[in-house]
């Protein structure tokens, strides 16, 4: 046995290393592969996607916000990774009485460094993690600067929805040198109107591919009621946390390298 601090400073025990693994959050999920955690990871979310061929090999426990315990208990996990976002206070709070539950944190890029750092440290694969976080630190070095481009970043519509504090998103928003007008809104997505929109002096509009999957045709939307403002669509899930990392500052490098 083995006992831990997670990122809420909770006191965890639990089998070191683990050997049945559980994981309710995707970007975790993607980070337990790639730390070469196939073998043990026996249940994951119907949301945990990546990566594509492996994650197929374990058990869908139901989803985010709402597990089938009945399944997490035939499993018989031995430490179960949740994130204080994707997953509820209550499920968690079930899950504890059962099993070892370490909850990750993930509001910052720095925050996401650290989530890779800890859940390697916790699984016995503290050199491949640190590894990875090295290598997505050195390639963050080279994000395009937007140089303090004004933008909102869109995840819902009807309402429409967007990113404001306290997220890995508007952090990375920020790496990038733009500002999030948004921000100062209460919550961390909050709820804005299309006179929120007119009245925050954008220079872009982001219109990401999810939750929402806004596509072309609601580029014309806010056209007609931005119709100066470039409304640009960007892929959600590079901007995810774990090893979608990697791939993210060449993507946007491509997306955002002619912004001045």
């Amino acid at each position: 046995m083995k006992t831990t601090k997670d990122h809420l400073d909770r006191l965890i025990d639990y089998e070191y290393p683990p050997k049945r693994i559980i994981s309710l959050c995707p970007g975790i999920t993607d980070t337990l592969y790639s730390l070469r955690l196939e073998t043990e990871i026996v249940g994951r979310t119907k949301y945990c996607l990546y990566p594509k061929e492996q994650v197929m090999n374990a058990a869908i426990i139901g989803g985010t916000k709402k597990v089938k315990l009945d399944v997490i208990h035939e499993l018989k996990p031995d430490l179960i990774f949740a994130e204080k976002e994707e997953n509820t206070k209550e499920m968690v709070e079930e899950l504890e009485k059962h099993f070892p539950v370490f909850v990750a944190e993930v509001q910052s890029v720095n925050e996401a460094y650290r989530m890779i750092h800890d859940v390697g440290a916790v699984t016995d694969r503290a050199e491949i993690a640190d590894r990875l976080e090295n290598t997505i630190r050195s390639q963050f070095q080279s994000l395009p600067n937007a140089k303090g481009k004004r933008a909102a970043y869109v995840i819902w519509r009807k309402p429409y929805m967007v990113v404001g504090k306290n997220t890995y998103i508007n952090s990375l928003l920020e790496r990038m040198g733009f500002i999030n007008p948004f921000t100062a809104y209460n919550g961390r997505y909050p709820s804005v109107s299309i006179e929120d929109f007119q009245h925050a002096k954008l220079d872009y509009v982001l219109l990401a591919s999810e939750p929402f999957p806004f596509q072309e045709k609601h580029q014309m939307e806010f056209a007609e009621f931005l119709p100066n403002i470039p409304s640009i669509l960007v892929d959600g899930e590079m901007f995810w946390y774990g090893p979608r990392m990697l791939e993210a500052t060449r993507y946007f490098k491509n997306i955002f390298g002619t912004i001045n």
